[in-house]
């Protein structure tokens, strides 16, 4: 019996040693690690040094037809939001696709070795910071803009574009065959990557959905590096991945989008409510109907007087006098905005065809207010109010937004509140609201709103005037927009944001709902190690360790910590973790 026992001790000892000698022959073999189905990362042989000058010398050494700028990232520290001021390690400028692609792959070479991550930035219209990578790499896609504007005439025409190109250059292109998109943002000067990564929203939305909604094809490069051409038909899973994505699963670097005749001129026009709920009645009636305007929206105007020093943006109704004669003596109004489209030899037809549509609605009778201007000065009108605020220096200032998708059945009771009690005026800026229809919004997009047939979007627009306090002041409007979710939650009228904010994990666990498990699986695959846009704080940047460093950090582990192991698939963690 002992001399059994003995042996079998030997034979263990033999067993342990063995098993740490092939721990030890494993531990110096690269590792690579499968970070989807079909594609893999793999762990650089020699690990890069981690100190910045040294990852500053490996993205130097990069191939690329643009350029990196260490020094000149001023710009790209900071947004449209101007609330956030933080600086990135590198500002990519690039050229072509491969520079982009080139940026990724490098960046998931280094693994954990860096903490860089990447940020797609546009026009740089983000409002809190989502198109911010500080201490990582921005990169500039109005570099990567072209001349190259093709565009495809035909029964179902198109534009391809590169997902740097600002939707204002693409509407003075396509006008010139007669055509244009269908669909807009109220602003031009954004990039086409920027609002497909969002959804694309103004008054044309009800009738032919948002932008992501009339996109035919797109080029991405993901979160590997992967240069991706994908549509409804190829690739799906990522079409729709990104198509309201809020950048986190691929950059746009080109779309083709779906286009329709352009006509000359639109019939502009606005009607008055002192009644919410009639005035949101006869906006449902308008996008319920087959033949009505082509574009339908709406705004609050609370505790103002002269209603025709106080129009948004740059209209100017033909009857100047009768408008200026209006007083609103304080009461909280609702604005109807409606347009035709027309060429000018139909111009008595559309008279007649918009004079029997008003003739449906319930507005105040003597508030009708129409003008007659060319369909480009129309769709670009925010662009002439910017010009105004540049010339008072009052547009680069804190942008304190709060854009909100509301359920019809909710939207009542939201107005009662809001607009009556927690709002006391809109001089410093835009309060929207308009109805769309679901059924025009793709449910397979990233995109995430009410679950109602008919929701609403309302926008509190305001503007944070410099060395102001009161009502101006940004704490003042950032405490104001906290009382209007508060209230939202509150009384639980299930709604969404729009151009999404959240600090947590959780909060945005809560926001897509029985969604979030499909978004998360979608990151896994297409951003593995979750590098693209860290702005929005969803994801934190997986934490990969070599079996170099895993054997290193054994001595100092604490039970609470987690090391993943080089055969471990990347877990997202909360960034407040």
């Amino acid at each position: 019996m002992g001399l059994t026992s003995s042996l079998q001790f030997r034979r263990q000892n033999n067993k342990t040693f063995l098993r740490i000698l092939m721990f030890l022959v494993l531990s110096c073999i690269p590792g690579r690690t499968n970070l989807c189905s079909n594609h893999s990362v793999s762990t650089p042989i020699d690990l890069p040094p981690s100190n910045p000058s040294d990852i500053r010398s490996s993205l130097v050494s990069l191939d690329l037809e643009g350029y990196i700028s260490f020094d000149d990232v001023h710009n790209a520290a900071k947004d449209f939001g101007n609330r956030y001021q933080l600086p990135p390690l590198a500002v990519l400028h690039p050229r072509s696709v491969s520079d982009i692609s080139s940026m990724m792959k490098h960046i998931v070479h280094l693994g954990s070795t860096s903490n860089l991550t990447v940020a797609a930035r546009g026009h740089g219209h983000s409002l809190q910071g989502q198109a911010l990578a500080h201490q990582g790499v921005v990169i500039n896609m109005e570099s990567f803009r072209s001349t190259d504007i093709k565009i495809y005439k035909g029964k179902q025409p198109y534009v391809d574009v590169s997902g740097g190109e600002l939707w204002i250059n693409i509407l003075r292109e396509t006008l010139k065959y007669g055509l244009s998109p269908k669909s807009w943002t109220d602003y031009l000067h954004l990039t086409v990557g920027g609002t497909l990564s969002n959804a694309g929203i103004s008054g044309q939305a009800y009738k032919h959905g948002p932008q992501i909604n009339n996109v035919y094809q797109l080029e991405i490069v993901t979160g590997k590096g992967e240069v991706v051409t994908c549509s409804e038909e190829r690739n799906s899973e990522l079409f729709y991945s990104v198509l309201g994505g809020l950048g986190q699963f691929g950059i746009i670097t080109r779309a083709r989008i779906s286009l329709e005749p352009a006509l000359h001129m639109v019939k502009w026009i606005r009607v008055l409510y002192s009644d919410f709920s009639v005035f949101s009645r006869d906006q449902e009636y308008l996008i319920s109907k087959e033949k009505a305007f082509d574009y339908v929206e709406g705004f609050v105007i609370i505790n103002r007087t002269d209603l025709l020093n106080n129009w948004r943006s740059s209209f100017r109704p033909n009857d100047s006098t009768q408008a200026s004669k209006f007083k609103s003596d304080g009461k909280t109004l609702y604005c109807l905005e409606v347009v035709k489209y027309f060429n000018p030899e139909e111009a008595n037809s559309v008279n007649q065809e918009t004079g029997k549509l008003l003739s449906e609605l319930s507005y105040i009778p003597s508030t009708l207010f129409s003008t007659e201007v060319p369909y480009i000065e129309f769709l670009d009108r925010v662009h002439i109010a910017e010009r105004k605020l540049r010339e008072k220096g009052l547009w680069e200032v804190p942008h304190p937004w709060l854009n909100l998708l509301i359920p019809k059945s909710s939207i009542s009771d939201f107005a009662t509140e809001v607009f009556n009690n927690i709002l006391t005026s809109n001089n410093n800026g835009p309060i929207l609201i308009y109805p769309v229809n679901q059924s025009k919004w793709n449910k397979h997009t990233s995109l995430i709103t009410p679950n109602e047939d008919i929701f609403y979007l309302v926008a509190l627009l305001p503007s944070a005037v410099p060395k102001s306090s009161g009502r101006n002041d940004l704490e003042y409007l950032l405490k104001q927009n906290q009382r209007v979710i508060n209230f939202c939650e509150a009384a639980n009228l299930k709604v969404k944001q729009y151009l999404p904010h959240y600090e947590t994990q959780q909060e945005w666990k809560s926001h897509f709902g029985n969604r979030w498990e499909t978004f998360s699986q979608r990151k896994h695959t297409y951003d593995p190690l979750a590098i693209l846009a860290p702005g929005h704080k969803i994801f934190q940047k997986t934490r990969r360790l070599s079996p170099i460093q895993l054997s290193k950090s054994k001595a100092t582990r604490t039970p609470q910590s987690k090391i993943f192991s080089n055969t471990e698939l990347p877990k997202y963690l909360d960034p407040n973790v």
